[in-house]
């Protein structure tokens, strides 16, 4: 996207280099990366980046609604409420496609939003690599208004919140079968937390345990990874612990925003960098042009469930009764922005990661992280044998 760089970038790649990027992230976390790094970082230029700026404000205008609870509170599942809820979500990930408004400008539209955690920590590595391994400009940088050493001592903050950090842990259900494992590395050794299984939380009365090193400590906050399907595909489980319980301890990311801050909340905002989004409900006749419409379930995660070659028959499909589970939503055109080192163009999509710390009263947006496609769409099944493809970040 910044040309000059994109070109130098080009001239100097080989595949030499993209292996020594691949091998930094095998010897650095002891394992192959269970998704494909991209061989290129996105160079964004300013302008891209104020847009997108303005495109997050929209989305935060709406969170900070007095009544955004309210407006909500039908979004969480009944048997998925989650007690202790705090005053606001403590992550937000919002994904843009990179596109081209009719002015021919480069320009974010929005594909989904989540009040949930990402890849915090790993993109302090993923950054470090590219810069490392491709002899980038060391002031490139992910990182919105902070040095990378705020952008920690931020994260640690919001994860721990005071609290040692044998006394926090990284919550998940098997850990180690999950593709995103690598952070899960990454944020022990920023953060100093242990990642555990929710089937080894032990459960005395309401107070939460685990084996550390042997001994058993206490769990006073929990940086919360797991997600109520990921719990349901692995049933029956011999739990001590649900998510439902009502247990003494903290959430750094509550359960309930997964789903108050979802796709069930884009038709609430009003904003040129959304498309056109409703619920089915919402529609007494549907479009005539359903080839431009793309529908979603509300909860799933992934993209699964997500049909893109919209015909009435995946509609009629739909129980009454459940069309408030699923959105509408125009199709938007991905703009191929970045030139490959080895021919052709490639598809972006970014997403604007926050942290919102519960003493604060905004979320702050503080970094980004890319995926990049040569397919239909944004995803590993569209992209396979392809290069200059799958996970990225984007450099400023």
């Amino acid at each position: 996207m910044i040309k000059s760089l994109r070109g130098e970038f080009n001239k100097n790649f080989s595949d030499d280099k993209y292996k020594s990027l691949t091998k930094y992230f095998d010897d650095k976390f002891g394992e192959e990366l269970a998704f494909r790094m991209a061989e290129t970082p996105i160079f964004f230029p300013p302008e891209f980046i104020e847009r997108v700026k303005e495109a997050c404000d929209d989305v935060v205008k709406v969170l900070k609604r007095k009544d955004f609870k309210k407006i909500t509170e039908e979004a969480i599942p009944k048997d998925c409420i989650v007690p202790n809820e705090d005053d606001h979500t403590n992550f937000l990930a919002v994904d843009f496609a990179v596109c081209k408004n009719e002015k021919g400008e480069l320009e974010p539209q929005m594909i989904e939003l989540q009040g949930f955690p990402s890849i915090f920590a790993f993109n302090i590595f993923k950054q470090e690599a590219y810069k490392k391994i491709y002899n980038l400009d060391d002031t490139l940088t992910p990182f919105f208004d902070n040095s990378e050493q705020e952008y920690i001592e931020k994260l640690k903050n919001v994860i721990l919140n005071g609290h040692a950090p044998e006394n926090v842990i990284l919550l998940e259900i098997f850990p180690d079968k999950q593709h995103t494992r690598v952070d899960f590395a990454a944020t022990k050794e920023v953060v100093g937390i242990e990642t555990v299984c929710i089937t080894d939380v032990i459960k005395e009365g309401k107070d939460l345990f685990y084996i550390n090193n042997g001994k058993k400590t206490p769990i006073k906050r929990i940086y919360n990874r797991l997600i109520f399907d990921e719990i349901e595909n692995w049933e029956p489980l011999d739990l001590q612990f649900r998510l439902t319980d009502d247990v003494n301890v903290e959430w750094a990311g509550h359960p309930n925003w997964f789903f108050r801050i979802s796709k069930s909340l884009m038709p609430y905002l009003e904003s040129k960098f959304v498309p056109e989004t409703k619920f089915l409900t919402d529609y007494t006749t549907y479009p005539k042009d359903l080839e431009n419409y793309v529908l979603k379930p509300l909860y799933s995660f992934a993209g699964a469930g997500v049909v893109f070659h919209l015909e009435q028959k995946h509609l009629d499909a739909i129980a009454e009764e459940e069309r408030g589970n699923y959105i509408l939503q125009r199709k938007i055109n991905y703009e191929p922005i970045v030139e490959a080192a080895d021919g052709g163009d490639v598809k972006v999509e970014v997403r604007l990661m926050f942290i919102w710390a519960d003493n604060e009263e905004s979320p702050e947006l503080i970094v980004n992280l890319c995926r990049m496609s040569r397919g239909e769409m944004i995803g590993v099944k569209y992209n396979h044998n392809k290069t200059f493809v799958g996970a990225s970040i984007g450099l400023m």
